[in-house]
């Protein structure tokens, strides 16, 4: 048995395709910016100078949009025009309209452009010194109308937000092929061990990882501490060792509190080792096979200019 369609419904519909149309293309823009222009003037002819238009158009249009709203927006009179209630309210919110279409053209314009915008980039280590410091820094001084907003998060989660859009480029540690992504290495960085500065060994030179087997080895759970634990546990497994490993919900500076308070020690990079820190001292890992590679994976799908000037500047400072 075929239905009939539900008036009710229909009737919504009409009314949604009516608001539809006067809302799209039965209003030029050009009838509310007049509109706006004699709401501010109350003078047909000084708005019409106001807009380099002649009295007449100004006034066909003003008339047209009155026509379509079905509403009286201005009340004529021999000394000029004074709003009408309902051109109050109306005049009111489009002008708010036009001042925030204008801002989102301007803005997206600049955006293209490069000149404003927004990068969100994961970073593994620290900003203050090294590579990283470098390069944004250079960024900041090229492009100073790009905001930058940091992630400090698993190289892994960085990846599959820069993947899903969230992220313009993730710069990580160990770098390897990315699927989906391009990625280059840009920099290397030698391992050390942080420690308390009340540490026996805190004055030597260097130590193996042979002297790290009875330490106790704090990693976050966040940023590159699951990277470190599968560091840690293969040279230990190299040597035939057991490492202690503790992880700890912590942010970075919570975590070097408690290396300073002598809780265990922890894996740095040179960037990190770069830094003063109260009752730390950082060591390097002697038998430590090479240094570690540092890079950058973006997505091929973004083609942002900031993006780009971002990405030319590491290419031009890579150290490999």
């Amino acid at each position: 048995m075929r239905r009939r369609p539900c008036r009710k419904l229909s009737k919504i519909d009409d009314k949604h395709t009516r608001q539809h149309q006067v809302l799209g293309t039965r209003i030029p823009l050009a009838a509310l910016i007049h509109a706006v222009a004699v709401g501010e003037h109350l003078n047909f002819r000084h708005a019409a100078v106001a807009l380099g238009v002649s009295q007449s158009s100004v006034s066909e249009r003003i008339r047209a949009l009155e026509e379509t709203l079905g509403v009286r927006l201005f009340e004529r009179g021999h000394r000029g025009v004074r709003l009408t209630e309902a051109g109050r309210f109306f005049l009111v919110h489009v002008a708010d309209g036009i001042e925030q279409l204008d801002y989102a053209v301007k803005t997206a314009g600049m955006i293209g452009g490069g000149a404003c915008g927004r990068i969100r980039m994961g970073v593994p280590t620290t900003i203050a010194t090294g590579f990283l410091a470098e390069l944004l820094h250079r960024y900041r001084k090229q492009w100073p109308g790009v905001e930058l907003e940091l992630f400090d998060g698993r190289a892994r989660d960085a990846i599959f937000l820069v993947r899903d859009g969230r992220l313009d480029v993730a710069f990580v540690a160990a770098i390897t092929e990315v699927p989906d992504c391009h990625s280059r290495p840009l920099w290397t960085e030698s391992l050390f061990v942080a420690m308390s500065d009340n540490d026996p060994r805190a004055d030597a030179k260097g130590l193996f990882w042979r002297d790290l087997c009875d330490d106790l080895f704090l990693v976050r759970y966040d940023g590159t501490g699951p990277q470190e634990h599968d560091h840690i546990a293969r040279r230990f497994a190299e040597r035939g060792l057991h490492p202690k490993v503790q992880r700890c919900d912590v942010d970075r500076c919570m975590l070097l509190s408690m290396i300073a308070a002598d809780y265990g020690v922890t894996l740095a990079s040179e960037a990190t080792s770069r830094i003063t820190m109260s009752g730390i001292t950082f060591i390097p890992i002697m038998d430590e096979p090479e240094p570690i590679t540092f890079g950058a994976v973006w997505s091929p799908h973004n083609n942002g200019k900031a993006l780009r000037g971002l990405l030319d500047i590491a290419r031009k400072q890579a150290t490999i």
